[in-house]
């Protein structure tokens, strides 16, 4: 198969289909998906596939919050660098397999940054600082001046 560039509705659901598809399988994040969030990938599948062309052609397709599903699953499983990283590894390897130009490259870089502030999220979550004591804020009346 040649690669081309991602430009159409079709080319996004090539790369939605053949990323889950590998996520499916995958020994790393597949149960997540699988046993933990029991996706319907009847009903994930269209949505991804807003999300992603609204990401890469501006569409506006997509309605939603990215973030609270994660959330969701994040409190059945903890969620952690490594499953991030997986996800990242079969994304780029999907893109990188199937696409090629300015577009291809944009999802990577898009896939990256979602995957950095999920985990930037979780992480606060599932391993706060336990340094990070609120600043406290100073009443303007009792400053010295």
């Amino acid at each position: 198969m040649e690669r081309r560039e991602i430009k159409t509705r079709e080319d996004i659901e090539l790369l939605v289909n053949s990323f889950y598809d590998k996520v499916q399988q995958d020994e790393v994040i597949g149960f997540i998906f699988k046993d933990i969030a029991k996706v319907d990938w009847a009903r994930h599948l269209p949505t991804m596939y807003n999300f992603w062309e609204s990401l890469l052609l501006e569409s506006g397709s997509y309605r939603g919050n990215a973030m609270e599903p994660h959330f969701r699953i994040n409190k059945k499983i903890p969620l952690e660098a490594a499953h991030f990283q997986r996800w990242i590894q079969l994304f780029e390897a999907t893109v990188n397999k199937l696409f090629t130009g300015e577009t291809a490259a944009l999802a990577i870089t898009r896939a990256k940054s979602i995957g950095e502030i999920l985990l930037f999220k979780m992480n606060s979550i599932n391993h706060p600082d336990p340094n990070n004591k609120k600043i406290p804020l100073v009443n303007p009346g009792n400053q010295k001046g």
